[in-house]
């Protein structure tokens, strides 16, 4: 693979022109949690892959998709460590986070980080496929209901008291 790199976040023309250009810009677009940027980023036929591997088709119920989950996630941003690119496929590593919340309130105990990385692909100046490759423990932690932390909490330390690892 013939691929180049770039520390950091750079500086992108107002329109963007290469892949890496449009990646930046989605990035950006998602960054400032701005839907409507967003949705003129993707293809018609825009592919969102998860990293369980789920896939969502379309750029309308992706649109719903991310002001969905800007409800939950408000603060949500991705920061871009390196870049390579190969062609039209971007491929781009760093961090995700956000803060959790069910009612509006962001509360610091539900605050997560991971590392992660994304492919794009690119067709035409859009973005036509999205794929997050991240570890989704963290959120998923923080999306279980108090309760149901509580009764994981119990159930770990009734498996140490049985293995005798207290």
């Amino acid at each position: 693979m013939n691929a180049t790199a770039k520390r950091g976040r750079p500086k992108m023309p107002a329109k963007a022109t290469s892949p890496k250009s449009v990646a930046h810009a989605f990035v950006r677009a998602i960054n400032e949690r701005d839907v409507g940027k967003i949705e003129k980023l993707m293809a018609d036929d825009h592919r969102f892959i998860d990293s369980l591997g789920a896939v969502m088709q379309g750029k309308t119920r992706m649109r719903e998709g991310w002001a969905a989950y800007f409800r939950v996630v408000p603060d949500y941003a991705i920061t871009i460590e390196e870049t390579f690119s190969n062609g039209a496929t971007v491929f781009m590593l760093g961090v995700a986070g956000g803060t959790y919340t069910s009612d509006g309130q962001l509360r610091p105990e539900n605050s997560w980080k991971t590392p992660a990385a994304w492919r794009a692909q690119i067709k035409g100046n859009k973005v036509a496929e999205w794929r997050v490759y991240a570890d989704n423990e963290p959120i998923r932690q923080r999306m279980a209901k108090p309760s149901e932390r509580l009764a994981e909490c119990r159930s770990k330390n009734s498996a140490r008291s049985e293995s005798g690892t207290d």
